[in-house]
């Protein structure tokens, strides 16, 4: 995945019910070929599941670090082609 951006997104301080919003818009003004790094204290896979349903195709999902205390995930939007 091309690294023109890659800012970290650390979640595990803002409160629950607006992690998954303030993911959202950070991934939303994303250019294609874009990514930032997820930081948060535990899997997030139930946003990878709604990132399967509302973006199938449109994005891409790399764990660079998988616990047990810290989760690193790149997530961008491929390359036009």
């Amino acid at each position: 995945m091309p690294a023109a951006q890659s800012e970290d997104l650390d979640v595990r301080t803002i409160p629950p019910r607006d992690k998954h919003p303030t993911i959202m818009r950070r991934f939303g003004g994303l250019r294609a070929g874009e990514s930032f790094t997820l930081v948060n204290d535990h899997d997030p896979k139930p946003l990878l599941y709604q990132f399967s349903a509302e973006f199938p195709g449109q994005f891409e999902w790399s764990y660079l670090e998988s616990g047990p205390e810290v989760w690193r995930v790149r997530i961008g939007k491929p390359e036009s082609r």
